[in-house]
């Protein structure tokens, strides 16, 4: 089997509330052997020289789109779906880079399957790329945040969006996503910034649609993400059991209590929010977006602000996507500014992030966990900057990124 040291100048290892260190990490094949100030270094170990770079667990960001792209949307909705696939491999490779080593992705708008395809391809190491937890589709009400059809001329039935409007056609749906491999269920309940002819600030299903969804996909034992925005919208998404809360934009000190007594996980997407308010200034922001995010922009802030002041169980994810997969590392930086710890940030994509998948082996760096390992230069406890400056990254134990080079491909350890 083989075996890898890592000496590490410092260590943050997904749980502690501060940085340990010198430490050293012994890799034995794709997990964590030990975890030591000096550790045994078997016959024809590589040794890894990071002793002056503080290591973390990999990186998950639990909210992304490889077969979206925002700035182009109604066009790309109408490429093939390997095309979309061979596309979401690259970001995907690129963004492990950052030091993502597992995403989750939310929704295709596909009639087909490539996020579950790209995922096979990885899991059967047909390809090379970040781990892939999976909902195919985006589950919406006709005329929700997940119905595109508004993007094209009323004349054009296309099958790019999952949209239902009985209790029947919700159950379908649901069950389709399980035939055919989705990991999660992803539905919209409100409306949402980007998409047309509809409002964040609106619910869209009605309570008995909503709990025929979660309660099917619960019967499936499918976990239920929940893209939502107005309050009324992210106490429904609660009150029906959904797993995670993505953006809770307009969310209120009653729906923080109700997600914190839930033991529900929110995904505010923070620096979505930066971006959207650049592109606000600058004039670039979508036309069908101007007015929802002119009169809400301050809302979102504050929402923030409660969610970061709260003890809601926070996990990191991004919507990239809908933005540069390059600019998702900048969402430690959106979330420390709206009042998070560094400590809660770094956690929210290691530890609380693994929770939420249900995934005990990854989110810690201690014995017996996989080897997903990213180092940086710097203190990411005492500026959060750092985490931008990732420059080794190892996912199950091989390296993908060594310090102060890309490598295209993987380097066995």
């Amino acid at each position: 089997m083989n075996a890898t040291v890592l000496v590490c100048g410092e260590m943050f290892d997904g749980a502690s509330e501060g940085l340990t260190g010198p430490v050293e990490i012994l890799i034995e094949g794709n997990r964590i052997a030990s975890v030591a100030r000096s550790v045994d270094r078997p016959t024809g170990a590589q040794v890894i020289d990071l002793s002056d770079r503080t290591v973390s667990p990999g990186f998950i960001d639990t909210h992304v789109h490889l077969t979206m792209d925002a700035a182009n949307l109604v066009q790309q909705t109408l490429e093939s779906s390997a095309s979309k696939a061979l596309k979401g491999l690259g970001l995907a490779r690129e963004y492990m880079n950052y030091g993502f080593t597992t995403l989750r992705d939310l929704g295709a708008a596909d009639p087909e399957w490539p996020t579950v395809d790209l995922r096979d391809a990885i899991n059967a190491g047909f390809v090379e790329g970040p781990r892939l937890v999976v909902a195919a589709h985006i589950l919406s009400a006709t005329a929700g945040h997940g119905d595109l059809g508004s993007f094209y001329n009323p004349r054009w039935t296309l099958p790019v969006s999952a949209v239902a409007d009985d209790i029947g056609s919700i159950k379908a749906l649901v069950r389709r996503e399980h035939t055919f491999g989705g990991d999660w269920i992803k539905t919209t309940n409100t409306g949402g910034y980007f998409s047309a002819g509809d409002d964040p600030a609106r619910v869209t299903w009605f309570d008995n649609e909503m709990e025929i969804l979660t309660s099917t996909a619960h019967q499936l034992g499918m976990p239920v993400a929940v893209h939502t925005g107005a309050a009324d919208g992210c106490k429904q998404a609660i009150r029906f059991g959904a797993r995670s809360i993505e953006h809770a934009y307009l969310i209120d000190s009653e729906g923080l209590q109700m997600a914190e007594q839930a033991g529900s996980y929110v995904v505010p997407t923070m620096q979505m929010t930066q971006e959207d308010l650049h592109e606000l200034k600058a004039g670039t922001l979508p036309c069908q977006a101007v007015w929802k995010f002119r009169r809400d922009n301050e809302k979102i802030l504050a929402s923030q602000r409660l969610l970061a002041a709260s003890k809601v169980k926070v996990a990191y994810g991004t919507d990239c996507g809908m933005f540069p997969f390059s600019h998702g590392i900048l969402e430690f930086q959106a979330m420390v500014k709206a009042g998070l710890s560094p400590i809660r940030a770094l956690k929210a994509a290691t530890s609380v992030a693994a929770e939420l998948l249900g995934r005990d082996d990854l989110g810690v760096l201690a014995p017996g966990k996989l080897a997903d390992i990213v180092a940086m230069s710097g203190d990411p406890t005492a500026d959060i900057r750092a985490t931008a400056r990732v420059d080794f990254v190892m996912k199950d134990g091989i390296v993908y990124r060594e310090t102060g080079r890309k490598s295209d491909t993987a380097i066995r350890a």
